[in-house]
């Protein structure tokens, strides 16, 4: 998208005069319940594109899709009128794939849904396969005093500090 105020400006300008071209003058049977949801505008203000929507079949999209395609350059002459801009941008018309996308994901969301049901079905009656907590805990200084005891001091020799059998040279 381009972050120019004045293509940005033109491309509001834009939707609202195709929309209202629509709803008023273009008389085509073929169109359908058309709503424009967007239009973009190049950097140099030479070519716009037209998002748009059709609430209904895939034959009235078709229809639809014609309809604007003959409509065209009467759409053009008119937002060269209503803008006054020197050079009129063409005008390309795209059907926007937001409502498709946006049913795809609901679609995957239930479908997240119901598997997480299911987990916690299956999680209800389920016990563990092991202990509860598998994880090793610190030892406690209790167990540390009774390892202390299991040392043998008795064959430690007094004099030397060393076991019997081991004498220095």
């Amino acid at each position: 998208m381009n972050d120019n105020p004045r293509a940005l400006k033109l491309a509001d300008r834009i939707k609202v005069i195709v929309a209202t071209m629509l709803d008023t003058r273009v008389k085509d049977p073929r169109l359908g319940f058309v709503t424009i949801t967007d239009v973009r505008v190049s950097g140099d203000l030479q070519h716009a594109t037209v998002f748009y929507t059709v609430f209904g079949t895939d034959e009235e999209r078709e229809g639809t899709a014609a309809a604007l395609r003959s409509a065209t350059g009467m759409l053009r002459r008119e937002v060269g009128r209503q803008t006054g801009v020197r050079l009129t941008p063409t005008l390309e018309f795209i059907a926007d794939a937001v409502p498709e996308n946006a049913r795809v994901i609901e679609d995957l969301l239930s479908e997240a849904r119901g598997r997480d049901a299911e987990l916690a079905r299956a999680k209800e009656g389920a016990a563990y396969a092991g202990e509860a907590d598998p994880y090793r805990k610190p030892r406690d200084e209790e167990d540390e005093d009774l390892d202390d005891e299991d040392l043998d001091v008795e064959d430690l020799d007094d004099d030397e500090g060393t076991a019997p059998g081991h004498e220095r040279a």
